[in-house]
């Protein structure tokens, strides 16, 4: 572990223990979307190298990420 996890971890440790459940909860859903945004990277770049993919509508790109954060 890196030490600035390694620092923050053992700070948070000094707090009370609704406050760690808290930090922990947030810890476990950052890692969570992280790692399921590197997972969707992987498909895109095998798709790309596999010449599946076409040409990309940035306004449609938009307004799908726009509905994906509207309905959460």
């Amino acid at each position: 572990m890196v030490k600035t996890l390694e620092l923050a971890f053992s700070k948070a440790a000094a707090l009370p223990e609704a406050a760690q459940e808290q930090i922990g909860r947030e810890v476990l859903d950052y890692v969570e979307k992280l790692n399921a945004l590197r997972a969707d990277l992987e498909i895109g770049i095998r798709q790309l190298d596999a010449g599946e993919c076409g040409e990309l509508d940035i306004e449609d790109l938009l307004r799908r990420a726009r509905a994906r954060r509207d309905k959460a």
